[in-house]
């Protein structure tokens, strides 16, 4: 085993270095100047979108040639992104803002270079989650990223219900335009929990919003939210989601909601009844009853 790994650090040398590189989420000034120091060293840029990485460059006075590599490409390119690695070209990945391969396509290129031997260096720096994190002020001994949830509404649901019994405060992405039926959903699986929502971090108009998620819904009913945002919750007390109860108007809206998903009345009702604590004829009749 010894051998076979300074062999590889032996060919290592002979090849490039992919620089992984941290890039602010929203203040300029939080790139650092080893990040700086990088970008401007490299040979090529790779990164989401060329016209955002571009404007970061020009405010450094950086002149590096840069191409396109998200994630609808990237898995394309990796072979090719190789082949100069290999050849010895130094070449940096950058995300449009944060640290690349969390919650970022940039993952899928870090594993096929460390699989081929080459070296792979970090540049660490501003991460939208764990900003988030600190900013909340909601305990933090333990969490779990999650990154980015599903946009279909019952798989969502069925992401946060499973997650319920984790034992630390959960983190979020979402956008803008989505965060509304988010903390929606928020509201019904973790009716007891506080919610952090954080936007627009480290930015001009940086806004951090924390309540019980069911105040969080009315209060951005009929707000436009803006900026990409994070959502922190709490870590359940004591199996507080198990032991709810549930009112007649709560029920019913819950049936409600499950309507919505593409499955069977049977299997409905045995979540509802799950969920709420009737039997499963009830919820049977009550989503029967109430169904379009």
């Amino acid at each position: 085993m010894c051998a076979q790994m300074e062999r590889a650090s032996a060919d290592a040398d002979c090849k490039g270095t992919l620089f992984v590189v941290a890039t602010p989420i929203g203040n300029l000034a939080d790139v650092s100047e080893r990040a700086r120091a990088t970008l401007a060293a490299v040979t090529k840029i790779y990164c989401e979108d060329t016209r955002v990485t571009k404007k970061l460059l020009n405010a450094l006075s950086i002149h590096v040639p840069l191409e396109r590599a998200d994630e609808n490409i990237l898995t394309n390119k990796i072979p090719h992104i190789l082949q100069e690695l290999e050849g010895g070209v130094n070449v940096a990945f950058v995300s449009d803002a944060g640290m690349p391969a969390i919650s970022d396509p940039g993952q899928k290129l870090v594993d096929a270079a460390l699989l081929a031997g080459v070296r792979v260096e970090v540049i660490p720096g501003p991460t939208a989650a764990v900003t988030a994190l600190a900013a909340s002020g909601i305990a933090c001994n333990h969490f779990y990223f999650y990154g980015f949830l599903p946009r279909k509404d019952g798989e969502r649901l069925k992401v946060l219900e499973s997650m319920a019994a984790i034992p630390g405060a959960l983190i979020f992405y979402e956008s803008p335009h989505r965060v509304a039926k988010t903390l929606r959903d928020l509201a019904h699986v973790y009716p007891g929990r506080m919610i952090a929502l954080c936007r627009e971090l480290t930015k001009l108009h940086e806004e951090v919003v924390r309540a019980p998620a069911a105040e969080l819904v009315k209060h951005y009913k009929n707000q436009e939210v803006r900026g990409e945002c994070v959502l922190v919750v709490s870590e359940a007390a004591s199996s507080e989601e198990a032991t709810k109860t549930w009112t007649h108007e709560e029920i019913k809206s819950e049936a409600e909601r499950l309507l919505r998903e593409d499955e069977s009345i049977s299997n409905l009702a045995k979540k509802l009844a799950k969920q709420t604590g009737i039997s499963r004829n009830e919820a049977y009749v009550l989503l029967l009853k109430i169904q379009p």
